[in-house]
């Protein structure tokens, strides 16, 4: 095996020997025991990742099931994410001896023990009579700028200032970030986008991942794994060399993350899945989204707890608030692609099924260290990255296309079929370069004649209420349809999709004078509904997208 000590890397690249353990524990790894091997691709909910600090669920216990109980607030985040006035020991204490008292008022407890940190709540509502939606979107961004380098309750701090998504989003969110980096981008905010950037290299550092956003109730789940393409997006801006070879033990720390758990499957015989990794029929492995928690999420701890009620089993339960987790960790919250029963969120079997758009973000990766390794005269380590890519692609390939029916989709590796869910995430496979030129031709012909709506791209094709199904569409789907039809020259059906998510944009943004989360492609209000919580604005990915479409559309005339 190629040792590290032949790394020779200038001192301008920052490279430092502390990464070769994070380098080394992506290419060899201890043989497991026994013990740790997992014979069934049912999960194995005991693990834990180490926390920087107990969620407010942990820390509050009683008092936090008490206030979400009640519907102290009608949104289950907002107390996730107060901030207490004094240590939680003092606070339990006080609540320990005064809920005794007959007339205890927990909502008077909260307000006299709690407060929320929203500097800037609001602003980001302000009216734009008059202006152009792409005008907006450039006023925009300042009012969306968090800074917080110190760690305020939940709030966990970060080095460089971040844009938020807005509304109730008031975090770094991981996959929201890169979507609106591309409007940064737009508009030329490299400092901004470096800075996130470093945001994310500081959490790999300190947490070994990239969390779902900085929240320490997020710390058991990661998000989509874009990473490499917001390299990718810093690189054309900042030089190949000089993002790689800065970034490179952050990209393998990240791919370790998602690895984890691969000898342990490799070496079991048949199915197995454990972590984010799950072994197939034929040997090969893939991911698969999960959680190292199986209990209700704290920031919608009343509506798991409401999904779960017709449950008795524990066992069940647990395995249910861990699909539900994992759901959440796909951006896809939720969606009848992780349900058994398209109508009913209680049959959400996330963690069964490998998701084909995941593996297509993890095989750019891979793609990206070969690429880097390559780059610094290192062709034993690239061959062996390539190596993962290819397989990978060789996997997604047998596993996720059908050619009756001429789609991609997930793979459920229980039942060992492809889902028959068609979506979106399809997309994925054309972006990513690795479906074939004809695959790519009977995608094309589907997406025209499925999911081509009035306002752009529908989701799904099932309406069941869930926010991630028709009638919506969302920004980044759009964004990964149209990059992923251009890159296969289908510029008209490209264009025409483009044409038609700008202007539901340009038409809520002329009756609300704001941009939203989602939007409804089908109706004539445009306006997006469904989920666990009311319609947002703001809106981050929302802005990217439309701005790097916007600008896209203007310079091709």
């Amino acid at each position: 095996m190629h040792r590290l000590s032949s790394y020779h890397l200038s001192a301008k690249h920052h490279y430092h020997k502390r990464y070769e353990a994070v380098i080394l524990g992506t290419v060899l790894s201890p043989k497991p025991s026994p013990a740790d091997k997992l014979k069934t691709a049912l999960v194995q909910t005991a693990g834990r990742l180490l926390r920087e600090q107990k969620g407010p669920d942990r820390q509050f216990g009683e008092l936090f099931q008490q206030v979400q109980h009640r519907r102290v607030f009608s949104d289950g985040k907002t107390f996730a994410d107060l901030v207490p006035r004094k240590r939680a020991q003092a606070i339990m204490r006080d609540y320990h001896r005064r809920r005794q008292d007959p007339r205890f008022n927990v909502e008077q407890f909260v307000k006299h023990n709690f407060y929320e940190f929203a500097p800037h709540k609001h602003q980001h509502h302000i009216l734009s009579t008059g202006r152009s939606a792409r005008q907006h979107v450039r006023e925009l961004w300042p009012q969306l700028v968090r800074r917080n380098r110190k760690a305020r309750g939940s709030l966990l701090a970060l080095p460089y200032p971040y844009v938020v998504p807005g509304g109730r989003f008031s975090e770094q969110f991981y996959w929201d970030t890169y979507f609106i980096m591309l409007g940064l981008a737009a508009d030329g905010y490299w400092d901004m986008i470096e800075g996130m950037v470093k945001n994310y290299a500081y959490m790999l550092s300190k947490y070994g991942y990239i969390p779902t956003a900085n929240r320490s109730y997020f710390l058991s789940r990661s998000q989509p794994p874009f990473f490499s393409h917001m390299l990718r997006l810093l690189a054309t801006e900042r030089g190949r060399a000089n993002t790689y070879f800065t970034y490179l033990p952050h990209m393998l720390t990240e791919y370790r993350f998602w690895m984890r758990g691969r000898e342990a499957v490799v070496d079991s015989d048949g199915l197995a899945a454990r972590h984010r990794i799950m072994q197939l029929p034929c040997g090969l492995t893939l991911n698969r989204y999960y959680d190292s928690e199986s209990t209700p999420r704290p920031e919608s701890q009343r509506e798991d707890i409401a999904t779960a009620q017709s449950i008795q089993s524990e066992q069940e339960r647990a395995k249910l608030f861990l699909d539900l987790r994992a759901g959440a960790e796909s951006g896809w919250d939720f969606s009848s692609r992780w349900l058994k029963d398209e109508q009913d969120l209680s049959s959400i079997h996330t963690t069964d099924i490998v998701p084909v758009d995941l593996n297509c973000l993890l095989y750019d990766l891979e793609c990206l260290i070969a690429d880097t390794y390559t780059m610094l005269r290192q062709p034993l380590l690239a061959r062996k990255f390539r190596r993962f890519a290819t397989r990978r692609a060789r996997a997604l390939q047998r596993y996720c296309w059908d050619e009756t029916t001429g789609f991609f989709y997930d793979y459920d590796a229980v039942r060992q079929q492809v889902t028959g869910r068609p979506t979106l995430a399809a997309c994925y496979m054309l972006w990513s370069g690795i479906a074939s030129p004809e695959q790519a031709q009977r995608v094309k012909a589907r997406l025209e004649t499925d999911f081509l709506a009035p306002g752009g791209l529908l989701t799904t094709l099932v309406h069941n209420g869930q926010q991630w199904d028709h009638p919506n569409g969302w920004a980044p789907l759009q964004w990964v349809a149209i990059q992923g039809l251009q890159r296969y020259g289908f510029d008209n059906c490209a264009g025409e999709v483009r044409r038609r998510w700008c202007s539901s944009v340009e038409h809520v943004f002329r009756s609300k004078q704001k941009m939203i989360e989602k939007y409804d492609v089908m109706g004539a209000s445009r306006v997006g509904g469904g989920g666990e919580y009311p319609l947002q604005d703001g809106f981050g990915w929302t802005n990217g997208v439309y701005a790097a479409l916007y600008d896209q559309a203007k310079h091709q005339g």
